[in-house]
């Protein structure tokens, strides 16, 4: 059931929204002092592209350095990502069989706002990376 998930997902919203990370991390990229952001967009960028079957877990040993990088995340990256998910949400919710997805879109907001922290694992071992 996941891989029909993922495949509609795809088809409908995943691949814009990967691209979208994707362009996010090459540009943050370019700098040096943005590599770990830009790292971050594409990690968030793959989940985004194939999200069902995965989960994402906060990490309790981040500390203050990841509350300072989200900020930063929020101010370059992550309002215009977090926009993305908002108007793909409430354009797939306009159709039934979209619904789904659109809540899905809503629940990817509060990852791509803040990145840094947080894990991403399979939905099996929600467990496994602490």
């Amino acid at each position: 059931m996941k891989t029909i998930l993922n495949v509609i997902w795809l088809v409908l919203s995943g691949l814009w929204l990967f691209l979208a990370y994707l362009l996010a991390g090459v540009i943050l990229c370019i700098t040096v002092i943005g590599i770990p952001f830009g790292l971050a967009a594409f990690r968030i960028g793959v989940y985004a592209l194939w999200p069902f079957g995965y989960t994402t877990v906060e990490r309790r040993d981040s500390g203050a350095p990841s509350l300072v990088g989200n900020v930063l995340w929020v101010v370059l990256a992550g309002w215009w990502l977090a926009l993305g998910h908002i108007v793909t949400g409430i354009a797939l919710c306009f159709t039934i069989i979209g619904i789904p997805f659109g809540v899905a879109n809503f629940k990817l907001i509060p990852v791509s706002l803040m990145p840094l922290g947080r894990e991403i694992v399979r939905t099996d071992q929600p467990f496994a990376a602490r």
